[in-house]
């Protein structure tokens, strides 16, 4: 029997697409290229969600690695890229449904320490009964030692919970330790038609 629903953020709750968030700066498509290259596609960037650097030294290294008309375009991409905030239209009203009818609600996410800057900003946020972020703890999807972190961390039975998450590899990782889950493709109707089979 279900009885929590675990959910990722990005691209689940929340908008995460690097080319609109560079397409928001109205730059060249040389510059857009290259900030998207040196940022998003860098090691870097996953070294914040691995908790082993915070955004204000990864500015300082991709700093070095771009020219200086795009050092405040890199910084904005870093420290801003949430604002504003795009939600997933529908997500809101059904976590808050699930939550009414007495499921455990909870986040994993891989995600930097800055998470914690906007997540209230997030509507589905006051619906949640916990958060692990990846950074946090210094784990991420979908090596299974953060899964077992998140079963230990509140106390959860893996047959118990329904995991939610864009990527199939992480899907693949929750199944392996004992937990079902749904690779969600943008599509809130399907996604709400899923659970109901499973309620």
């Amino acid at each position: 029997m279900i009885k929590n629903f675990i959910f990722d953020m990005g691209n689940v709750l929340i908008l995460f697409k690097p080319t609109l968030f560079i397409k928001r700066l109205q730059l060249s498509s040389e510059d857009s290229l290259l900030l998207e290259e040196v940022i998003f596609k860098s090691p870097i960037w996953l070294e914040m969600d691995q908790g082993l650097r915070n955004e204000r030294e990864a500015c300082e290294l991709y700093q070095s690695q771009l020219p200086e008309r795009l050092h405040e375009s890199m910084r904005k991409l870093v420290m801003e890229w949430d604002q504003p905030l795009i939600e997933i239209e529908g997500m809101v009203e059904l976590v808050a449904k699930l939550k009414a009818k007495g499921y455990g609600i909870y986040l994993l996410s891989n995600a930097s320490q800055r998470q914690h800057e906007y997540w209230d900003r997030v509507s589905a946020s006051q619906y949640f009964d916990g958060t692990l972020i990846s950074a946090d703890v210094k784990m991420m999807k979908p090596n299974c030692e953060i899964y077992d972190c998140l079963f230990n961390t509140f106390n959860l039975n893996p047959e118990e919970c329904f995991f939610i998450d864009d990527s199939k590899p992480n899907i693949m990782a929750a199944n392996k330790m004992g937990m079902k889950g749904y690779c969600f493709d943008n599509d809130v109707d399907k996604l709400r038609e899923v659970i109901l089979s499973l309620l």
